[in-house]
C-alpha cells in the first residue's frame, strides 16, 4: 500500500496524500508523464480511467473519465498550470460533463503533485487537493474522495513493476 498518511485539512481546505514508491523520482514522474501509464493507475479498483486528451504543457489539458462497475461515466480534466519535470506538477482540476465540458456545478480546485528522491532510489510523491471553500472540500470527502485516491494510489506498485 503506497499511501503512507492522508491528511484532511478543513483550515488550509486541502486534502494530502503521500506516497512512497521504490522506484526513482524519474519512472514516478512517468505514471503522470504517460498517459497510458495515468489511466491505469488514477481510477480507482472497478473505475477505471480513459485518459481522452493529455498535453503535459504550461497551460495543456488532460481530459478522462472513469467508468464504474454498472457502466457509470465520471468524466472530469486537468488543466497544467506549473510543471518542473520530474519533481512538479501543478494543475487546476474540476469535473466535466459526459461531453468533456468543464460541470461549474461540481467543485473544481487545484491539485499539487510533488515529488521527492529519496535515499535507495526511491520516490516520495505528495498530492495535494485545494478547494475554494469547507462546502467544496466537504462535498468531494463525501463523494469518496479520500477512499477512491487511497485505492487509487495502491495501484501505482503494479504500473511501476511493468
Amino acid at each position: 500500500m503506497p499511501v503512507i498518511d492522508a491528511i484532511t485539512d478543513l483550515e488550509a481546505l486541502s486534502l494530502t496524500f503521500i506516497t512512497e514508491h521504490d522506484a526513482s523520482i524519474e519512472r514516478v514522474w512517468q505514471l503522470w508523464a504517460d498517459p497510458r501509464q495515468l489511466e491505469r493507475w488514477w481510477g480507482p479498483p472497478g473505475w477505471p480511467a480513459t485518459v481522452t486528451e493529455h498535453d503535459l504543457t504550461v497551460g495543456g489539458r488532460v481530459r478522462y473519465h472513469m467508468t464504474g462497475p454498472e457502466g457509470e461515466v465520471a468524466a472530469a480534466w486537468m488543466r497544467v498550470t506549473e510543471i518542473d519535470a520530474p519533481g512538479h506538477l501543478r494543475v487546476d482540476e474540476g469535473f466535466s460533463h459526459e461531453d468533456g465540458t468543464e460541470n461549474p456545478a461540481m467543485p473544481a480546485g487545484e491539485c499539487d503533485v510533488c515529488l521527492e528522491a529519496l535515499d535507495g532510489g526511491r520516490t516520495r510523491m505528495t498530492v495535494v487537493f485545494s478547494y475554494a471553500s469547507v462546502a467544496d472540500l466537504e462535498l468531494v470527502t463525501g463523494m469518496g474522495m479520500i477512499e477512491g485516491f487511497t485505492s487509487a494510489a495502491g495501484q501505482i506498485e503494479a504500473v511501476l513493476a511493468g
